[in-house]
């Protein structure tokens, strides 16, 4: 896992007020991985257009929206483990570049942030929401393909 389940939880918590149980961890796992994946595939086109053989930062690209979580993500004081992150990261498809050490740095941050960001969005979608509920996790997924 990308985050262990009480990291997990405590961003859901801290971010938007949010329960998740167990059934919703391999769930947030899998999507935390699959947008991370996406960004870098982003990053890894902008990195070739520019002539380049390895996917620094300024490669990855980041919405101010994102941005702003990952700045909440920092400040929240947890701590991921990069190399975990990356690990998870090699189940997916392999990337055609390497990711620079600036990347590989921010991975941590960006998961966190991508977490913040989810916990966000439910609440948007029900701001009463206690637990978010398989039709809800649908949703998300489809407005995340849309905009990520």
């Amino acid at each position: 896992m990308v985050m262990g389940v009480r990291q997990f939880e405590k961003l859901f918590r801290l971010a938007a007020g949010l329960d998740i149980d167990k059934s919703d961890i391999k769930r947030l796992d899998d999507f935390v991985n699959e947008r991370l994946h996406d960004l870098l595939l982003m990053a890894q086109r902008m990195a070739k257009m520019n002539g380049r053989d390895v996917i620094t930062e300024a490669d990855v690209p980041l919405t101010k929206g994102l941005q702003e979580s990952m700045q909440q993500f920092k400040e929240m004081d947890e701590e991921l483990s990069a190399s975990d992150i990356l690990a998870h990261l090699a189940k997916l498809p392999a990337l055609d570049l390497a990711i620079g050490e600036d990347v590989e740095a921010m991975l941590p941050e960006l998961a966190g942030g991508i977490t913040v960001s989810l916990a966000k969005v439910f609440k948007v979608l029900d701001p009463e929401m206690k637990n978010p509920q398989t039709e809800h996790w649908e949703r998300v997924e489809q407005i995340y393909a849309i905009l990520v």
